[in-house]
């Protein structure tokens, strides 16, 4: 249904980049906009840590995008790279390249220089009004755009003072992170070793160390620790993304990546859709169902079988990668194949719904297939090695220091 809110007020839940987006664009429109977010400030939820912005699921890159929208990536710092160090389970290390920008890597928080305080400096300008610490209920509003609200994965990450040149590492290895992948990122000093658990684990802190001991043995990275972050992602399709007159944006509308996590692109665009849709332009439901959802399943698919395969299956898709590059001469053509909802996936889709997500009724009536956070597998079970446990012993000496640490670490 397309529609046009005939008064100037729009509300909108959530300052995080999509209900930003959304209020910017509305602003600038000439509608009086007010943001509710129950959080100090935008970004407030990350603390420091870098996320990447993917370029794969489009051919067109989405700082183009940005600008064509009318947003000002200069508000922000960002790093692009057209290679990475890929490594395989084996600890073998390939490297998937483009001649253009594959990704480009964020901070997340409250800095002056990270996205979140860029989309919100622009929205103020234009005009919009934020109000912090500020609780409003979601029939209330005219976008939701609020976070998770349960898990379905964990991420659990380090970051430190390094000497280390700038680089994107992305490690694929199921001991490590447990279904999913760990990366290292550094940037102009400051590194940040993650990794990232789709299979729910007891002590789960140990998977950071482990994986920490991992880049320092096989990275020259003169690591000095300042703190450790965390945070979790809630994924699940809902079967309407506009409901009783409210437009879900972001993670709200379950529009997030659920093979790698990448979710920065599909929010922003969802919350410019949802304010285009405002604006009378066209049917967000029907936006969103032809230009997002088809990308989300494909993510979903995606999921449901690296969650059935191990170090051997990741090999496969390492070698797969480096195979594809050879021969069409570029690294990012086979990401974007894996999106690309072909009729083979389109085929695995009912399998998927029914094998990986569980329906749920919503408390707003909403109902959502959402995945859950897997179980622990047997070889998730293994003594620590020595080098993760003197990296334990440094990060309990670094908190007594005043290292923080963001997040708890899961004792069950």
């Amino acid at each position: 249904m397309i529609r046009n809110i005939v008064g100037d007020e729009v509300h909108i839940l959530g300052a995080g980049l999509s209900g930003l987006a959304a209020a910017t664009i509305l602003a600038r429109s000439g509608k009086d906009v007010h943001v509710h977010e129950i959080r100090k400030d935008s970004g407030s939820r990350f603390d420091g840590d870098f996320q990447g912005i993917e370029n794969w699921t489009s051919e067109v890159d989405f700082f183009e995008e940005l600008a064509e929208w009318g947003f000002d990536t200069d508000e922000f710092k960002s790093d692009a790279f057209g290679i990475i160090d890929l490594i395989h389970p084996d600890d073998v290390v390939t490297h998937p390249k483009t001649d253009g920008v594959a990704f480009r890597v964020v901070e997340r928080g409250t800095s002056s220089h990270t996205i979140d305080q860029g989309f919100k400096r622009m929205a103020l300008e234009a005009g919009v009004n934020i109000h912090y610490g500020a609780r409003r209920a979601p029939e209330e509003c005219d976008i939701v755009a609020a976070g998770p609200k349960e898990s379905s994965a964990v991420a659990y990450g380090e970051i430190f003072e390094t000497t280390h040149r700038n680089i994107v590492a992305f490690q694929l290895n199921d001991k490590l992170a447990p279904g999913a992948y760990s990366y290292l990122i550094v940037i102009d000093g400051i590194g940040l070793i993650c990794t990232c658990l789709w299979r729910k684990q007891r002590n789960s802190g140990r998977y950071l160390d482990e994986t920490i001991a991992w880049y320092e043995e096989n990275y020259e990275l003169n690591r000095k620790p300042l703190k450790r972050v965390g945070g979790k992602g809630d994924f699940g399709l809902p079967t309407k993304y506009e409901h009783e007159g409210r437009f879900y944006v972001g993670e709200a509308g379950g529009l997030q990546d659920f093979m790698w996590g990448f979710g920065m692109r599909y929010a922003i665009t969802s919350g410019v859709l949802s304010a285009k849709a405002i604006l009378g332009e066209f049917d967000y439901e029907k936006e969103v169902r032809g230009r997002l959802v088809p990308l989300v399943r494909a993510s979903a698919i995606n999921r449901f079988l690296m969650n059935r395969v191990g170090d051997r299956g990741f090999k496969m898709v390492a070698n797969q990668w480096m195979r594809d590059q050879k021969r069409k001469g570029d690294g990012l053509s086979f990401m974007r194949w894996l999106y690309k909802p072909g009729l083979i996936r389109r085929s695995l889709w009912p399998v998927v719904k029914i094998g990986m997500l569980r329906r749920k009724v919503l408390s707003d009536g909403r109902v959502v297939h959402r995945m859950p956070f897997r179980k622990p597998l047997n070889r998730d079970i293994w003594e620590p090695s020595e080098e993760a446990m003197k990296i334990r012993e440094e990060w309990k000496s670094v908190r007594k220091g005043g290292g923080t640490l963001s997040f708890q670490e899961s004792d069950n």
